[in-house]
C-alpha cells in the first residue's frame, strides 16, 4: 500500500479540496495575518503533556488551531490534518518564500523495537523507495499529474541509540519543477508510539534546515512515563514494524492517510507560493494562487 500513497494522496485532493469562495472575503495583509496567530517562546509542553519542547530563541510554538491556520489559511493546503502544533524560525517570516516550520504530530502505533538499527543497508532502502516512487508515478501519470522522483538521501538516516532518535532527510524532485524538495525527518521513539517531526523546504535551503533540525533533535523529548525507557512489557503494546520501516515509509501506509503523510502536504506550501513543483495543468487551474488566496482572505503576494 505505501507504492500507492502519492496516487491516493492526488484522488483525495479532487475530492475534498474546499470550493472557491464566490464572493471572496475580503483580504487581510499578510502582517495582518502573522498578528492574528500566537506564537510562544519558551518551554513548551504539547497536547496530552506526552512531550516537551524547550524552544531556544530562534524557535517559536503555533498551538493546533494556529498551526492549521497557518497551514491551511497561510500556505494554501487542504484541511484535514491533526497535529500536535508546530514550531517555526524567528529570523524566518513564515510566509515569505524562504518561510518553513516543523509540523509535530504523534503515531500511537505501539513500542517500536530498535533491534534491526544496526542491521539496515540503507543503500538498499534507498533503491527500494525509489522503485516505490516508481510505481507511485504510473498512476500519477494516469491522473495527469507531474512525476515525482527520490533523487537520494539528502542525509542519509541516522539513529541515536542512547537517545531513541532517528533523523533522515531525502532530496526530491518533481518533473518540470526549477527546484529539488528538501524533506526532512525527526522520529523520537516513546514508549507507546512515536514522535513525528517533519519539515519540508527547497534544497537550496538545506544549510540552515540540517543545522536548525538538528537542534530540534536535541530539545524534543517524552514527559516522564511516556519515554522510551518506561516500557512496560506486560501491559503496553508493541509496534509491528521498526526502524526500517519507520524510514521507509510503512508508518504511514499501516496507519492511515491524511495524518501519516503530512510531510506531502506541507510540500503545498512550496507548490503553492514558490512554485517548486508543479502538479499539472488540471491541479493550477483548481487551485490557482490567486484563486487560494482570495479564498483565504489572505494576500500573500508581498510578504514582510
Amino acid at each position: 500500500m505505501r507504492r500507492v500513497l502519492t496516487a491516493l494522496l492526488c484522488l483525495s485532493l479532487a475530492t475534498s479540496l474546499p470550493a472557491i469562495a464566490a464572493d471572496p472575503a475580503p483580504q487581510m495583509t499578510a502582517q495582518q495575518f502573522l498578528e492574528s496567530l500566537t506564537f510562544r517562546e519558551g518551554k513548551i509542553k504539547l497536547p496530552g503533556d506526552i512531550a516537551t519542547m524547550d524552544l531556544p530563541p530562534n524557535f517559536r510554538y503555533l498551538d493546533p488551531a494556529d498551526a492549521a491556520k497557518l497551514i491551511t489559511e497561510g500556505w494554501g493546503n487542504p484541511p484535514g490534518v491533526q497535529s500536535l502544533g508546530m514550531i517555526v524560525p524567528t529570523d524566518v517570516n513564515p510566509l515569505s518564500q524562504a518561510g518553513w516550520g516543523v509540523v509535530v504530530t504523534y503515531d500511537k502505533d505501539g513500542h517500536v523495537k530498535d533491534d534491526d538499527a544496526d542491521h539496515i543497508n540503507y543503500a538498499d532502502l534507498l533503491k527500494d523507495m525509489k522503485e516505490g516512487m516508481e510505481e507511485n508515478n504510473k498512476a500519477r501519470k494516469e491522473q495527469g499529474y507531474s512525476a515525482m522522483t527520490l533523487v537520494g538521501w539528502a542525509e542519509q538516516p541516522s539513529y541515536d541509540k542512547a537517545q531513541h532518535k532517528l533523523y533522515w532527510a531525502k532530496e526530491l524532485h518533481t518533473e518540470g519543477s526549477n527546484e529539488n524538495g528538501l524533506n526532512y525527518n525527526i522520529r523520537v521513539l516513546g514508549r507507546e508510539g512515536v514522535l513525528v517531526l517533519n519539515a519540508v523546504s527547497g534544497m537550496q535551503q538545506i544549510g540552515q534546515v540540517k543545522q536548525e533540525m538538528k537542534k530540534v533533535t536535541a530539545f524534543t523529548d517524552f514527559t516522564p512515563g511516556n519515554r522510551y525507557t518506561d516500557f512496560n512489557a506486560s501491559t503496553d503494546k508493541v509496534a509491528e514494524y521498526g526502524i526500517a520501516a519507520l524510514v521507509a515509509g510503512g508508518v504511514a501506509a499501516k496507519l492511515g492517510f491524511f495524518g501519516k503523510i503530512f510531510a506531502v502536504l506541507l510540500a503545498f506550501k512550496k507548490f503553492i507560493l514558490l512554485g517548486v513543483a508543479a502538479l499539472g495543468g488540471w491541479f493550477w487551474k483548481l487551485l490557482g494562487r490567486r484563486k487560494e488566496q482570495a479564498a483565504a482572505g489572505v494576500d500573500l503576494s508581498k510578504p514582510e
